[in-house]
């Protein structure tokens, strides 16, 4: 019947509903990443942990995550938006002034760890073809774990964090290709090399240029097109298109469903919907992320472990000893600090995601047998449950701080965004003429504006306009809240600009906030919720009225001023409110003009 529900289809979903409701406020709480505590839970939960003991106890198996299949697919969606959230960050310019680090160093960085991983794999007894898929699942490291703790430590900057990003994105371009390397690996037994066997790379490679051309095209006014209807549930769902939409068709040509989404990134970073598209997919990127986490710990195989310990321990510990002298040497040899090498080197120490999936694939194919396989993924498991502490460890080394000694020295390296001096809320008449006032004295600003049009014009006009709601505290954050001297709102809505300064407000108490008013009793409004300084049309437009008339008709120019200083301050006393700077400022220029 329609009104049945099968409330088991449901349990695993609300087994990590409430684990991630528990994890992350106790977790930050205790100051500790709650990676670790998605990674535990994962073990927990899982089928060898809890579900070990279901048999026997059978109230265990409501606490026990039944099918970890369909949720592993699931959780890869959080590697996907995770993709996406880093290529908004970027943008084709600042991709392109990485090219040494991703092209060089993550180049190498992939070579020498897979064949320092495959000649160990021999040394123990590996065959040939065995040690290279082997070698090759395990130079490749985690972009959700090591990402996020970049982000949460704010080291994505620091010259460790950049370097790191560039290896992490040169490794997403690499699986493809080794995929394809083991397939025809596969075959090598029975047909000879042809160069027929490398047509699999070219669905690849037209996959990505289909991408990028309709996603030039089509993107940004699709999302001009929602964005009018003025409906978030439909801008929330047009972003879910595109992230899911790219990732399926980067899928679809042979390549992983993550570097299609971050091409997406990509493709809209340059765009008005930059920062707004951030904030709607911000939420799914977090719980997709921590599902991501649990599957990884339930993959972890306890028994397997308690059964070989000295062997997967041992093959663990040599895994991170082997990076972490590989990608120090490299950064060294790149230029960078020995602070900043060590750091990506222990960022870059455990293994990652894709280890699952080529050591899968060769498997399947019978490249590395089932027991070796199965004990090197627990121990590329274990070595990326060490992660946050290794992270912790180079954050210790590294230092907090981003020195200027970090900071690139070469013009192929990118810096960081220039920070807005004034944050302009609104980009109509009055907002555009703030802004070119703001050039005048040389001021960067940016500006956010929720009509699509305004923020396509000032675009095409060569400014810097986001489109978005201002009222979020993380799209204003996103705008450069944090770093900006001034706010100033111009936006023609009492309601919204009220909701705006009282966020603005709290999340900057030092800032001054610049609003226009509709009339007196909505600048005391403004007053009452924080404005530094509340400008209302009604009162200062017939300020300017009664000025130009009295100069017309021969009232000499110092009397007049002097008159509507007068009517200004009688105005601020009634509001209760002294005169701000910014009050005191005009009045000195108009004093001087007498």
């Amino acid at each position: 019947m329609a009104g049945e529900i099968e409330t088991g289809a449901y349990k695993d979903v609300v087994l990590f509903l409430a684990t991630a409701g528990v994890v992350v406020p106790l977790f930050q709480r205790w100051k500790i990443s709650p990676i670790l505590g998605f990674l535990g839970a994962g073990v927990v939960l899982g089928p060898y942990g809890l579900g070990s003991l279901a048999g026997e106890i059978q109230w265990l198996g409501l606490l026990t995550i039944e099918k970890p299949q369909e949720l592993s697919q699931l959780a890869e969606l959080g590697v996907v938006f995770l993709l996406f959230s880093i290529g908004l960050e970027l943008s084709w310019e600042r991709l392109r002034s990485l090219r040494r680090y991703v092209f060089g160093l993550g180049a190498l960085q992939v070579a020498l760890c897979l064949s320092a991983s495959a000649l160990l794999a021999l040394a123990v007894g590996q065959p040939p073809m065995a040690a290279i898929a082997i070698g090759a699942a395990l130079a490749l490291s985690s972009t959700a774990i090591v990402m996020p703790i970049l982000a949460e430590q704010k080291r994505l900057h620091a010259m460790a964090g950049r370097a790191t990003f560039s290896i992490l994105l040169f490794q997403d371009l690499a699986v493809a290709p080794i995929l394809i390397t083991l397939t025809l690996m596969g075959q090598r037994s029975d047909q000879p090399f042809s160069p027929a066997l490398l047509l699999p790379l070219l669905p690849a490679i037209a996959g990505l240029a289909v991408l990028f051309i309709f996603g030039r095209v089509l993107l940004r006014p699709m999302l001009r097109s929602v964005a009018k209807a003025r409906s978030e549930e439909l801008f929330i769902a047009a972003c879910l298109l595109v992230v899911i939409g790219a990732g399926l068709i980067s899928a679809a040509a042979g390549v992983s469903m993550a570097l299609g989404a971050f091409v997406a990134g990509l493709l809209l970073a340059e765009t008005e919907f930059r920062h707004e598209v951030q904030t709607r997919v911000e939420p799914f990127k977090g719980l997709l992320l921590g599902l991501f986490f649990i599957s990884v710990g339930i993959s972890l195989n306890v028994p397997l472990l308690l059964d070989r310990p000295a062997v997967i321990l041992g093959s663990a510990a040599a895994l991170v000893c082997l990076n972490v002298a590989v990608v120090f040497l490299l950064a060294r040899a790149f230029g960078l600090k020995s602070r900043s090498a060590i750091e990506a080197a222990l960022l870059l120490a455990g293994a990652g995601e894709f280890a699952f999936v080529i050591l899968g694939q060769a498997m399947a194919q019978g490249l590395v047998e089932q027991t070796a396989g199965q004990t090197v993924l627990v121990a590329a498991t274990l070595s990326m449950f060490a992660i946050p502490f290794l992270a912790q460890l180079g954050l210790k080394l590294g230092g907090r701080r981003v020195a200027p000694a970090e900071l690139p020295r070469d013009p192929d390296t990118v810096t960081a965004d220039s920070k807005p001096s004034v944050l302009v809320v609104g980009y109509g008449r009055v907002g555009r003429l703030v802004g070119e006032m703001l050039e005048r004295h040389d001021l960067p600003w940016v500006a956010a504006d929720q009509n699509p049009k305004s923020a396509e014009q000032g675009r095409r006009a060569g400014k810097a306009i986001y489109f978005g709601d201002a009222a979020r505290p993380d799209f204003l954050l996103r705008c450069g809240l944090a770093d900006a001297l001034a706010l100033v709102i111009t936006m023609d809505d009492p309601e919204g600009a009220e909701a705006i300064v009282a966020v603005a407000r709290e999340l900057r108490p030092d800032l001054t906030v610049v609003v226009r008013a509709r009339d007196a009793r909505h600048a005391q409004r403004l007053y009452e919720l924080g404005a530094t300084d509340a400008v209302p049309e009604t009162v200062e437009a017939s300020l300017q009225l009664s000025e130009a008339v009295l100069v017309g008709i021969g009232v000499p120019m110092g009397p007049v001023i002097a008159s509507i200083h007068e009517r200004r301050d009688e105005f601020r006393k009634a509001l209760n409110r002294p005169e701000s700077p910014a009050g005191r400022a005009r009045r000195f220029r108009q004093d001087r003009q007498i």
